[in-house]
């Protein structure tokens, strides 16, 4: 088996992401040779690969589903909100610039034959590569410069499925919309859909598809079940957002409780998944001082613009809370950006994030960070809380310790990173969370300080949580899609002559 597919959404947050992984992983499971690729990724939740570069967290999830270690040919194009209106890019791993959405328009030529040679070597490397579009391709102000959607298509060849999201309602507006409004070349590669999330009797929409294939002449490949038990890894940042995962009851008397604050540009929100994983510890983001209440563990995570984040605490009173909670005795993690913020001072000499000049942190930790030009990126391992450990880096920020401070964690060669100051602790490790010995110090510790009677479990692995969660996805795959029609499909691309629907090609 050899070819391509493409997997374009009605909308952001459509299914993409997830609906690419479980097509990986059931290839993979089936003994296909199948990697994941996204041209061009716009989020902040980010990883390391093993070739030292960084990708969109999603990719690295899908690559786990098709077997495959993180790669930068994955993602060649990342963009990193920094503000409503600027972005790092990060091409091929590596930081190239920062841009507005106007100058973007610019550079995507030279990246279209970025991509498009990325995708070549890929598909030559590998049997079947799995696509992810970007947002919609029915944003036709864009497509004259897209290079992740039809653009992507129609330079690669691509046939096209487009999923839409039933639980936001609209689906079936939204799916012939999106084909509607595409140029006829585009039309010719889509080659049919699927719903996601559906609730409810399946025969309630059964004559709806009928309809939309009558409409359009492409059928609906299938329609995924609303699965309550899939939550890990969200690529969009509207998945950081209320509770977070399904935890099981408690395996002592009492529930431990964790506040996340939802930062404006929060980065790699996924850090506190781990945590959902236990038995009997609630996780929840918090975007107001009061919703800090009774939290057991308070926890910054990263953040792509740390001193308007930083400001922003302040502006909501929730810095305050933070340091009422601290001040109490009561633990507080911060990751990353929420680390810096921790911090007494954020210098930022070059203007990295902001206006150059220093800023005052929180002041909970005898560090100050200073940011430098150069991102840190890489993949250590050390130990931590008398665990062996290992995470991933990305930041520019670097940490200046004051004397005597107690690292959270002594590196391989005896560096240290991070402040331990009991109740408070801080990192720039992402990843950290997902070392279970760790995870279960870190969780006694907060039990005790919080006089819960919670007690930690001695079973739950995250990564084999992580891997159930990708095998579900290939049984969806498996149980709810046609997945004959799939093979066609990425075998022998769309079928020719499929209907024009208007108004495309319409002055």
């Amino acid at each position: 088996m050899r070819g391509a597919l493409l997997v374009a959404g009605t909308t952001s947050d459509a299914g993409k992401s997830v609906l690419v992984a479980g097509l990986c992983r059931w290839l993979h499971r089936a003994g296909v040779d199948v990697a994941p690729f996204k041209a061009q990724n716009m989020s902040n939740n980010s990883v390391v690969t093993t070739d030292g570069g960084e990708i969109g967290r999603a990719q690295a999830l899908q690559a786990a589903a098709c077997g495959l270690a993180p790669s930068v040919a994955f993602n060649p194009v990342l963009l990193k909100p920094g503000s409503d209106r600027t972005s790092q890019v990060v091409v091929h791993g590596r930081v190239d610039g920062s841009v507005t959405a106007l100058s973007y328009r610019e550079r995507k030529a030279a990246l279209l034959d970025v991509v498009t040679g990325t995708l070549v070597d890929l598909r030559a490397r590998h049997d079947v590569v799995i696509c992810e579009g970007a947002g919609s391709p029915a944003e036709i102000n864009l497509r004259a410069t897209d290079i992740a959607n039809m653009g992507l298509a129609r330079a690669a060849d691509l046939p096209t499925l487009v999923v839409g999201d039933i639980d936001r309602g609209g689906v079936l507006a939204h799916l012939f919309g999106t084909l509607a409004v595409l140029e006829p070349d585009d039309q010719a590669l889509v080659a049919g859909f699927v719903v996601n999330k559906f609730r409810g009797d399946p025969a309630l929409l059964a004559p709806g598809l009928a309809q939309l294939e009558r409409l359009t002449g492409r059928p609906t490949l299938g329609t995924i079940p609303y699965a309550p038990e899939l939550w890990i890894d969200a690529e969009d940042s509207l998945g950081h957002d209320g509770a977070v995962g399904r935890p099981a009851a408690p395996l002592g008397a009492d529930w431990l409780r964790v506040a996340v604050v939802r930062l404006p540009r929060v980065s790699n929100g996924t850090d506190v998944d781990a945590l959902a994983a236990e038995p009997g510890v609630s996780v929840r983001y918090v975007t107001a001082p009061g919703e800090l209440a009774g939290a057991d563990l308070v926890v910054l995570p990263g953040s792509k613009a740390t001193v308007s984040d930083l400001a922003w605490l302040r502006e909501t009173g929730l810095a305050d809370a933070v340091l009422a909670h601290a001040r109490a005795g009561r633990p507080l993690l911060g990751i990353c950006g929420g680390y810096q913020m921790l911090a007494r001072t954020v210098d930022d000499p070059h203007g990295v994030e902001a206006t150059p000049g220093r800023h005052a942190g929180l002041g909970l930790l005898d560090v100050d960070v200073v940011f430098d030009p150069d991102k840190h990126l890489g993949n250590p391992t050390g130990t931590a809380l008398g665990e062996a450990v290992e995470g991933y880096e990305i930041h520019h920020g670097r940490e200046v310790r004051g004397a005597g401070v107690t690292p959270l964690i002594t590196l391989a060669d005896g560096a240290a990173e991070g402040v331990d100051a009991g109740a408070v602790v801080g990192t720039h490790w992402h990843g950290l969370l997902e070392n279970d010995g760790f995870r279960r110090r870190l969780l006694s510790r907060v039990a005790t300080t919080a006089g819960r009677a919670f007690r930690v479990s001695t079973t739950t692995s995250f990564a084999a949580a992580r891997t159930a969660q990708l095998d579900l996805l290939a049984d969806l795959v498996e149980t709810h899609l046609d997945t004959v029609a799939l093979r066609q499909l990425i075998e022998h691309g769309a079928p020719p002559g499929l209907r024009v629907v208007p108004p495309a090609g319409a002055p």
